[in-house]
């Protein structure tokens, strides 16, 4: 499924950026957008950051921050990135909810964190760039 634009929908109550360029990041967020759309799960914006470069620069991230981790940003404009921004979205995902409120859960909160800011985000983003689908930084 692709975005329905280039930037993430501005009436969204949950803008997400991710890393379209590659091949497991894309299919978990087309996963997540079939469930949003077969679900009527609205309030859902989507970016690929690699179609849409710097599109949170006013922000202060780069491009390179979300193409390593993904990225929400919340209706109150707070950015949110890796198992934060993980928790908004499955929130807003019929079928998602119990594992937003498993991940808040005091000890295994700090467990997901590890997992995927040590395993998870950083071997997709390693692969990708020793293949070439992830630009340099800068």
């Amino acid at each position: 499924m692709k975005d329905t634009s280039s930037n993430a929908a501005t009436d969204a109550e949950i803008s997400v950026y991710y890393n379209g360029a590659c091949p497991v990041c894309r299919t978990e967020i087309e996963h997540y957008q079939r469930r949003a759309a077969r679900h009527g799960a609205g309030g859902l914006g989507w970016c690929d950051v690699t179609a849409a470069p710097g599109t949170l620069a006013d922000r202060g991230i780069d491009d390179d921050a979300v193409i390593r981790r993904l990225h929400v940003v919340d209706a109150q404009g707070k950015v949110l990135a890796g198992v934060d921004a993980f928790i908004a979205l499955w929130d807003k995902l019929p079928g998602y909810r119990w594992l937003a409120r498993l991940a808040r859960v005091a000890w295994v909160r700090p467990i997901a964190d590890i997992i995927y800011d040590r395993a998870l985000a950083p071997a997709p983003y390693h692969w990708n760039k020793a293949t070439g689908r992830v630009p340099p930084a800068g």
